[in-house]
């Protein structure tokens, strides 16, 4: 590979940001959103490679291989990035795979089986709520349906947004499209440099689920109510943020993560009581049995703090996929090549 040219590429790629380097803002669908697929595009055209988009904005950079009866296989990630992140999460995916593609032909290989790889588009939940949107409606695990109601923060539809008029209809693919899929990605903890280990590879993908806790209470002057009165619908949020970092330190798997990421406060002046608090928890697990049991724990805890404090709670589920058991094979194959 030419190791070179794909860094050169990846930083190229970072310069294309709402915010400047380090840091990485590419919100899906914003300009800079934008600007990076078109830029992609021509990359992959450049190197001789055909492309197309799906009616979602997944782009489909190909290889055809010499045998068209024969499922193909795919690599890729995302570019798109959640405000202020780094150059290399989801980029290494699909730069690295158009850098292995062009590598190959390069050296004069042909495949047999095509080679595809592929930017998911809205990787990220920063824009709907839900992240993976683009191969979840490949995979068929967000219909139609389901994708027509998600909506921005200042109301806009995927269809509001999306640049192509094509119908949602047929970003579905057929079972067995692809023979194999497999992504190159950065470690986003710190396990593999903390060891001094060059690669790693995955077996199991925690299953992540997302739940709205919005609490409502009962505001007022921060000089007039004293503290028995009170409704504060924030504090009610702290303490489930804080039984969110107990039940996943508490957890009987090793892998449990929990995270409280988003929190809006109303009506957000220092001398106003909160009369209304939303969080967003984020919590994963490889087990899919301890995460639920996990969950359960603090959907209790939250009815029991929301009662105690006199505010009233709404709890939604976003979203909560199973855990993923990669393919054993495919973990054979690249153990054996590392």
């Amino acid at each position: 590979m030419n190791l070179p040219r794909l860094q050169a590429v990846i930083d190229n790629l970072d310069s294309i940001s709402a915010h400047p380097s380090p840091d990485v803002t590419r919100v899906l669908f914003s300009s800079e959103d934008m600007e990076a697929r078109a830029w992609l595009v021509g990359k992959a055209e450049e190197a001789g490679f055909s492309t197309r988009f799906d009616a979602v904005g997944n782009l489909f950079i190909t290889w055809r291989g010499s045998d068209p009866t024969l499922a193909p296989v795919a690599t890729g990630s995302h570019i798109d990035a959640i405000p202020n992140a780094g150059k290399y999460d989801g980029v290494v995916g699909v730069l690295g795979g158009l850098e292995a593609m062009r590598s190959l032909r390069e050296s004069g290989h042909e495949p047999l089986r095509g080679i595809e790889l592929i930017m998911f588009t809205a990787e990220e939940p920063t824009r709907f709520g839900i992240g993976c949107l683009g191969s979840r409606m490949l995979a068929g695990t967000t219909s139609v349906s389901e994708a027509s109601k998600l909506r921005d923060a200042e109301g806009r539809s995927l269809d509001d947004l999306r640049p192509s008029s094509d119908s949602l209809q047929n970003v579905l693919l057929t079972s067995g499209h692809y023979d194999a899929f497999l992504e190159l990605h950065i470690e986003q903890g710190p396990l593999l440099e903390q060891r001094g280990t060059d690669i790693g590879i995955v077996e199991r993908i925690a299953a992540p689920a997302a739940c709205r806790l919005t609490f409502k209470g009962g505001g007022g002057h921060a000089g007039a109510v004293l503290m028995p009165d009170r409704q504060d619908a924030f504090l009610a949020a702290a303490e489930v943020a804080l039984a969110v970092e107990e039940a996943a330190k508490d957890s009987s798997s090793e892998d449990a993560v929990g995270t409280v990421g988003k929190v809006d406060v109303l009506p957000g002046a220092i001398n106003s009581i909160p009369n209304h608090a939303m969080i967003e928890i984020d919590f994963r697990d490889t087990d899919l049995k301890a995460r639920d049991e996990a969950l359960g724990q603090i959907e209790v805890r939250a009815i029991v703090v929301a009662k105690e404090r006199g505010v009233l709670l709404e709890w939604e589920l976003i979203n909560a996929d199973p855990p993923a058991i990669c393919d054993p094979e495919l973990v054979s194959e690249i153990e054996s090549h590392c």
